[in-house]
């Protein structure tokens, strides 16, 4: 069946893998249309019962395949959640009975058709998104920030006033859309993730490029990082393409003479107005101005905002200063290709890196040195950290805990040396989240230097 045959079909009853933010959303979306919904989830929680209950859905646990089978036979499309790994079950018996696989998008797409702006790339996703929305709110325009944050798409939606999304597009909704049109997507750049869910580096390299596949010929812009060689190949040839980069990188949107520009040469502000000029917020500032510009965001306002925006938490946020050591919580960075990115910013670097690896390759934490000239390896990747590093810097291994992490780091640590948490690893290990691992780090730095060393 052809994209444009599926989507005339009509929606009678669906199945929804998982029920967390996402397949919450998407449940109560189809069942405020009257859409039957049969709810799949291999380890429900007590909340996820209780919203299958709240939301009048049958809740299949850990079904067996032929479980699945009888759950989709009948069944209009297959609906997994975000993270849903490629290798469930439920999605080669979807392909074996002929039940289409959608992606939140997909409804979106069938039920509203206001302008999105789509952001994705293996780092600055949220950053990005959450500027360009900024940028066009202070140009006055009703923008929301969504997809994969608190509020799904199918979800954002149900707002009649918000007049453009600003969709944070991930590898897993992209790579489940039968068909995704932005009027502008942004790609930030590219590097191994997430491969505990998809099945190969390919299948996550095609589910990003899916965010400029369907851009209309003559209306959609795609933005492109100039530097990073896998965006480029796969930009798509019938859609005007922007290019995004430093000085130097030969982008359409770069840095002139120490001034941000737009790839009409349209000057924006200067390096040292920005509140943080490290190479990757030099990056994220072009490619959020060039999407909101394009997006009808005004000069004065997109310069406003570049000029006031700080960061988000755990993304290279300064945590304390003392004895001329400087502290930072990147705990956001769980690849090490924003470790990487991070370190780029600094002159010496004490790295706090590990946690618990998904399936990604630590080798490349080498390339870290310099300018990280000592490191902390930690958590249940403490070892491959360790073994990345061998040789190249002094590494101390701390498997124990965050304040042993902390205490172990100031030991190294010597005046002029950013003490920079960027774990290049998940923090489920140790902790729930990347937000409370980064939280414990700033506690721990912020008691070990005493508040007057905090910033």
């Amino acid at each position: 069946m052809t994209v444009d045959a599926l989507e005339e079909v009509p929606l009678r009853r669906v199945v929804v893998i998982g029920l967390g933010v996402t397949g919450r959303a998407v449940a109560a979306a189809l069942r405020s249309r009257a859409i039957e919904v049969v709810a799949v989830d291999d380890h429900p929680s007590e909340a996820v019962t209780a919203a299958a209950a709240s939301l009048g859905v049958d809740l299949l646990v850990a079904p067996s395949e032929h479980d699945l089978a009888g759950a989709l036979a009948g069944a209009d499309a297959l609906l997994p959640s975000p993270g849903v790994p490629d290798r469930h079950a439920a999605f080669a018996v979807a392909d074996r009975l002929g039940v289409p696989v959608l992606s939140e998008f997909d409804l979106a797409a069938r039920w509203d058709d206001r302008p999105l702006v789509a952001i994705t790339g293996t780092d600055g996703k949220t950053t990005v998104t959450t500027m360009v929305t900024e940028m066009l709110e202070a140009s006055g325009r009703r923008a929301v920030a969504c997809g994969n944050t608190d509020t799904p798409l199918v979800e954002a939606i149900a707002d009649p006033a918000t007049e453009v999304f600003v969709v944070e597009a991930s590898s897993f909704r992209l790579g489940h859309s039968r068909r995704f049109r932005p009027d502008v997507a942004v790609w930030l750049n590219f590097a191994p993730d997430h491969l505990d869910v998809h099945d190969s580096l390919g299948a996550y390299e095609a589910a990003k490029a899916r965010i400029w596949s369907d851009l209309r010929e003559g209306e959609g812009l795609a933005v492109a990082n100039a530097e990073d060689p896998v965006v480029l190949a796969n930009r798509n040839a019938h859609v005007e393409t922007v290019t995004f980069g430093p000085d130097g990188s030969g982008a359409d949107a770069t840095v002139d003479d120490g001034v941000l520009c737009l790839p009409d040469g349209t000057a924006l502000v200067a390096l040292d107005e920005l509140p943080r000029a490290l190479p990757h917020d030099v990056s994220n500032a072009l490619a959020a101005s060039v999407a909101a510009v394009a997006a009808g965001a005004d000069l004065d306002a997109v310069r406003t905002v570049l000029r006031r925006f700080t960061g988000l938490p755990h993304r290279v946020q300064l945590v304390a200063e003392a004895d001329g050591v400087r502290w930072y919580d990147d705990s956001k960075a769980t690849t090490p290709h924003a470790t990487l990115a991070a370190v780029a910013g600094f002159d010496s670097v004490v790295l706090v890196a590990g946690g618990r690896n998904k399936g990604l390759d630590l080798g490349p934490l080498a390339d870290a040195v310099p300018p990280v000239r000592a490191a902390v390896a930690m958590g249940e990747a403490a070892a491959d950290v360790a073994a990345a590093l061998e040789g190249r810097c002094e590494v101390a291994v701390v498997t124990t805990t965050m304040a042993d992490v902390v205490a172990t780091a100031a030991r190294l640590a010597r005046a002029g040396d950013a003490v920079l948490l960027s774990p290049g690893c998940t923090s489920f290990d140790w902790f729930g989240s990347y937000g409370e691992r980064g939280d414990a780090f700033s506690a721990e730095v912020r008691a070990l230097v005493g508040a007057g060393g905090a910033r």
